[in-house]
């Protein structure tokens, strides 16, 4: 089904597993994504809590959404659930400068992932030395993570090849800079054993 999210934050249709699932409202008509978001709250979920289970697809419900792991799921611009992940959110929150309100973590975010009024993907260019580990860079056309000194490719059929880290210069990033800041600060980003 059409409900993997890339690292650009696209919704496809492959067969990757998710650790993670979440959502960015109801996006769908039917079984079909007819949105590319519903507002500016957009989360990562624990796939199980307190043993609650839904149907997916449910007309005017949130759609849920996959994400391989946690570094593709803030690459794509979310931030952990303060239900189902309160440890992990209230990590994430505490690694901001003035541990700010949900609401404002969602509109910093929303401002950084998208180029404002439309559903273009807003890209930063950093420093390769300012990355920590769990970022995910645009090289060509190719979404690829920093992580152990190395990069990672990213592919729909999971992680890929790996190559040494660049030292100088300036790439494209997908994780928004708020994001990043929080990695900076210690936040443990969960990412899955192939991308090492």
């Amino acid at each position: 089904m059409r409900n993997r999210v890339t690292p650009a934050g696209e919704i496809v249709d492959i067969p990757l597993r998710g650790a993670w699932t979440g959502n960015r409202g109801v996006l769908h008509r039917g079984h079909e994504i007819v949105r590319f978001h519903g507002g500016d709250l957009w989360i990562t979920c624990a796939l199980a809590f307190k043993d609650r289970w839904r149907e997916q697809w449910l007309p005017q419900r949130y759609t849920h959404l996959y994400f391989h792991d946690e570094a593709v799921s803030f690459a794509a611009g979310h931030r952990p659930c303060g239900e189902c992940r309160r440890p992990a959110y209230t990590a994430y929150r505490d690694a901001w400068p003035g541990r700010p309100s949900a609401g404002a973590m969602n509109r910093r975010l929303h401002g950084e992932r998208l180029v404002r009024g439309t559903h273009t993907r807003r890209l930063h260019d950093l420093s390769w030395a300012e990355l920590p580990d769990g970022v995910f860079v645009l090289r060509g056309d190719h979404p690829e993570l920093t992580v152990d000194g190395h990069l990672t490719e990213w592919t729909t059929a999971g992680y890929g090849r790996k190559q040494k880290l660049p030292r100088a210069g300036t790439v494209p990033v997908l994780t928004p800079p708020a994001t990043i800041a929080v990695l900076r600060a210690g936040y443990p980003v969960q990412i899955d054993d192939s991308a090492r």
